[in-house]
Order: C-alpha cells, then structure tokens, then sequence
C-alpha cells in the first residue's frame, strides 16, 4: 500500500476485448466496462480520485504471471477464483458471480452443453471453462486461443460450433452478433474475484474494505445498472466471505 501511495497511481491488469466487462469503446478509444468500474472504484478509496488509475491490458493466461512478477498491482479481469489459483496468487472477496454456458449459431441444434460431445468448441487459453468441456464423453475437439473475441470470428466464420465460457462473456459476444445465441443450463458457477499478489496481504485486506462498502452503499447497484443491464434485473450482489470463515 505505501508503495503504491508513494507512486501516486494504481496499476491494473485488465481486459479490452469483453464487451460490459472489460472493452476498448471504439468510439472514444478508452477502456470501459463493469470490471473497469471496479478498479477505479478502488483508484478513489486510495487517492479520492477514480483517475489515479494506470489500466494494463493482459491476455486470460498473463494473469498469474504479471501479479507474481510485480509488474501490476491487481487483476480485475473476469477473474474467476479457484484453490488452483490460489496456490499462486491471492483473491479478494467475490465481487459477481456468473455462469458457464454456451454460444452457438442460432438454428444449430446445439440447445445444452452435453450437446457439445465431440463438437468442435472454442474457449480462451488459461480459462476456467477448458476444465468442463473436457470432462464431457466424449470430449470435443476444443480450440484455443487467445481471447473471447477469436472465439467469436471463428464461430462466423464456421470454424467452430459453439463457445463454452461465463454468461456474462457470451452475452457481450451475443450482443455483438445476432445470428448467435447464449443455451443451455449453467453448469458451473463462477465466483469472480479482484487478484493480488500472495504476499501483498495489507491490499488484500483494503481492496476487501473497499468491495464491502460498495456492496453496502449501493455502489455496485449502481454500476451493474449502468453497464450490465443487458443481463437482466439487478441481482443481490454477492455476500462478502472471507479465508478462515465458514
């Protein structure tokens, strides 16, 4: 926390290509988006400015690897926490909860996931979703590539038949496109949740402090209504839980 005061900016790991989460607005050429909303969130309880804030683009499978090596402060990037992941960084508190689900071309026949057995399946390198697609029998072929928007073009241009990841991620995709459509029952929830190196324990603490107020003062309300109306009616956000509580 003092070094970060001392360099009068907050450096943020985020996405540019997930629409109402973490998308570069053509039109102004900034990045905006739910998650984005969240890290200024916490660029203004440190410096009482939401602008103090240095936003970083990094791809699903740098996450891990720019938090251990210092070169951001926090992730906050459709970050769904596992104990796989904890083994190497720290998380906050959960901050939304989305889905896993699937995106197909409408008219497909493709309506669930078990539909996807031996399809051909897109999905984003370093992602939680990979671990779900393969324990169908049999598998699909699955494509990997580097973000959610890849998935999309292939999906056009019938190189794939369906994308499996978070329902949050496939209605920006569907929002993008209307001969898609997002199917079937979720089958995995997904607890999002800010990263932070291991060791920082004093900004794991604070960025907890900071999401606990939002969800208090209706901040997070207010943010979900602004960029995430898409998805339907508010939902009650998330209970704050903690390491050590039950």
């Amino acid at each position: 926390m003092a070094k970060i005061a001392e360099r009068g900016r907050l450096i943020v790991g985020v996405d540019q290509n997930t629409y109402l989460f973490g998308f570069r607005n053509p039109a102004t050429g900034q990045l905006e988006g739910f998650d984005i909303d969240i890290a200024r969130e916490i660029a203004r309880a440190i410096f009482g400015d939401p602008d103090r804030i240095q936003l970083r683009v990094v791809d699903a499978s740098q996450r891990e690897s720019v938090l251990q090596d210092g070169e951001v402060d926090l992730v906050v990037r459709t970050y769904s926490i596992t104990c796989d992941r904890k083994q190497k960084v720290a998380f906050s508190t959960v901050y939304f909860n989305a889905n896993q689900r699937v995106l197909t071309v409408k008219g497909s026949g493709i309506d669930s996931f078990p539909a996807l057995s031996g399809r051909r399946v897109c999905a984003v390198s370093g992602t939680t979703s990979l671990r779900k697609l393969f324990e169908l029998n049999p598998p699909p072929k699955v494509f990997s590539v580097a973000t959610w928007t890849d998935c999309l073009l292939m999906l056009q241009q019938g190189q794939v038949d369906a994308i499996s990841t978070d329902d949050v991620v496939l209605r920006g995709l569907a929002h993008q496109d209307p001969n898609v459509e997002v199917v079937g029952e979720s089958v995995a929830v997904e607890p999002y949740g800010i990263g932070i190196k291991k060791e920082n324990e004093d900004l794991v603490r604070f960025v907890n402090g900071v999401l606990e107020k939002i969800l208090d003062d209706g901040t997070w309300r207010r943010l979900y209504e602004a960029r995430l109306q898409e998805l339907g009616s508010v939902p009650a956000p998330p209970e704050p839980r903690y390491e050590g509580s039950p």
